[in-house]
């Protein structure tokens, strides 16, 4: 499976651990390079973000309906692998669920999860999606079709976007959204959820205030599972990568790894 990897590299002084940067449903490498990867090359880190089996350029389009979680799993395994030496793993939304799922077999020096799944899967999201967007989910389960739920620019802003977002911002990163794994989305509702005890990788937890897909108080209980405590990032919604105050949110990353001397 080939796999698309947009890679930055620092100019000088480049630090021994490389970051790879894993996307959430509907997106796909892209939304980790129009901010995070030059500023965590600026800060001498060898940065690298995956696009998952069919999505952005990667191979895996025409199957994307039947993917799995273990084949997004695979993915990583298989881009870590191409890395110098093991990669500390920085996982949004499905991602973060890729990452939590990799991790239960594989070492990395240190993992973040930013608006992650929680190990206890997306039923509570589920749930708030198809009583505000019932028309919508409808559609989903009939096409077997994530994309219905991000079909529009209005729809776009309301699950990833806070108010601060320029209009014409949220329009160009809403253009860039595709369909996502129905299969991906059953296992995350009940078939393939993380089992925490079995990650030995230390673990930074962040997420949004404003997060319409994940809560605060879901972003808390993944920490909990962790063994460690959430950071929530006050007026912020759930493309922590892309809305207006993301450096504060990589800002906090980049001290959590130079505390961990990474």
């Amino acid at each position: 499976m080939k796999l698309e990897m947009i890679s930055k590299y620092p100019l000088a002084n480049p630090r021994s651990t490389p970051l790879l940067f894993v996307h959430g449903a509907w997106h796909a490498a892209w939304c980790w390079d129009v901010h995070f990867l030059d500023y965590f090359t600026r800060h001498g880190f060898a940065a690298h973000a995956v696009s998952l089996r069919g999505h952005g350029n990667s191979e895996g389009r025409g199957n994307l309906r039947w993917t799995r979680i273990a084949d997004y799993v695979e993915d990583v395994a298989a881009a870590a692998s191409q890395l110098p030496s093991p990669p500390v793993i920085i996982g949004h939304s499905m991602g973060g669920l890729v990452v939590q799922k990799y991790l239960e077999n594989a070492l990395a020096p240190a993992a973040v999860l930013l608006a992650s799944v929680s190990p206890a899967g997306v039923l509570a999201t589920t749930l708030r999606i198809a009583r505000r967007h019932p028309v919508a989910f409808a559609k989903v389960n009939l096409t077997l079709s994530l994309f219905p739920l991000v079909s529009t620019p209005q729809l776009a802003r309301e699950a990833f976007f806070s108010e601060g977002l320029g209009d014409e911002q949220a329009q160009t990163y809403a253009q860039r959204l595709q369909d996502e794994s129905y299969l991906g989305f059953l296992d995350m509702l009940v078939f393939n959820l993380p089992k925490p005890g079995k990650v030995k990788t230390p673990v930074l937890v962040l997420g949004g205030s404003k997060d319409t897909i994940f809560s605060p108080v879901e972003v808390e209980a993944t920490a909990r599972a962790y063994n460690t405590q959430a950071e929530i990032f006050a007026g912020m919604a759930h493309d922590m990568m892309l809305e207006p105050n993301w450096q504060a949110v990589a800002d906090r990353i980049l001290v959590w790894l130079t505390e961990r001397e990474l």
